[in-house]
């Protein structure tokens, strides 16, 4: 009997929780670890280099990754941490990306009227952007980290571990959808990148559930990426209205108008053939 999606495989409860988080710390002390080694033999700190932002990036998640394979998934299911990147029809691919960037602009109004000033958002908002700005200047390190790497670990971690194991445990997909944005909005740190990774984070968990594939949430995280990398390097700024130089109150019409239009067309199941796991 073919067997149903989401049917006997790994939950994600208060030990999944304790997993993710000691293999995030498990897989930084690694990674710190070996800076320390090449200290020692080289002489060199690579915490003031780019490469130490990718290890740190790819230790952290690597780690959580591997703590949820090795401590949850196959202790319960018998089997190792497995995940579907197969592609959907090109019909998918022409519905989601619009989504997408409906989104994408709803998200940058709501952003746009979060105070960036005052005695606490405004320290926090100088906080925040000093912190950005001392990231990396390299752009081809920012588009490693936001568009490829950032895509591919997070949406195994949110919409693959998380989401996919609150849904088995039970949960409504919508409930668990909207648990695993708003985790996915937290761990960003700060107000302002919060409301944008909770309503996209809502869209890539939908996509995720109605293609049971991470291909699509993986290129949509990374399309938002890019989009956010360009604005940065042409015009040092993430708006779109800044950008162009227009009304947020248009940015956000038109945010409604393609979000509405292509969530309508891409709810149609009948447009769309659904994979299974």
């Amino acid at each position: 009997m073919e067997e149903t999606p989401y049917r006997k495989k790994y939950v994600f409860d208060g030990k999944g929780v304790l997993a993710l988080l000691g293999g995030m710390l498990a897989g930084s002390t690694v990674v710190a670890i070996f800076n320390v080694i090449v200290m020692y033999v080289f002489k060199v700190n690579l915490q003031y280099n780019d490469i130490f932002l990718i290890l740190s990036n790819a230790g952290l998640f690597l780690g959580a990754i591997f703590a949820f394979d090795y401590f949850i998934c196959r202790p319960s299911t018998g089997k190792k941490l497995n995940f579907n990147f197969s592609r959907t029809n090109m019909m998918t691919y022409f519905l989601v990306f619009p989504l997408m960037f409906g989104m994408m602009l709803i998200a940058e109004f709501i952003t746009s009227q979060i105070p960036v000033t005052g005695p606490f958002f405004g320290e926090y908002y100088n906080y925040f952007n000093k912190l950005m700005e001392q990231m990396t200047n390299d752009p081809a390190t920012l588009i490693l980290l936001a568009v490829v790497m950032a895509p591919l670990f997070e949406e195994i971690v949110f919409r693959g571990i998380i989401m996919k194991g609150l849904v088995n445990k039970g949960m409504k997909p919508a409930v668990a959808i909207i648990i695993s944005a708003v985790v996915f909005g937290l761990v960003h740190g700060n107000p302002w990148q919060f409301v944008g990774a909770v309503l996209l984070g809502c869209v890539l968990g939908l996509v995720y559930h109605k293609t049971k594939s991470l291909l699509l949430p993986i290129l949509l995280h990374a399309f938002n990426n890019l989009c956010s990398s360009i604005l940065i390097f042409y015009n040092k700024t993430e708006s779109f209205a800044d950008t162009f130089k227009v009304s947020e109150w248009l940015i956000l019409g038109i945010g409604i108008v393609i979000f509405t239009t292509f969530y309508i067309l891409f709810m149609k199941k009948y447009r769309v053939h659904y994979n299974d796991i």
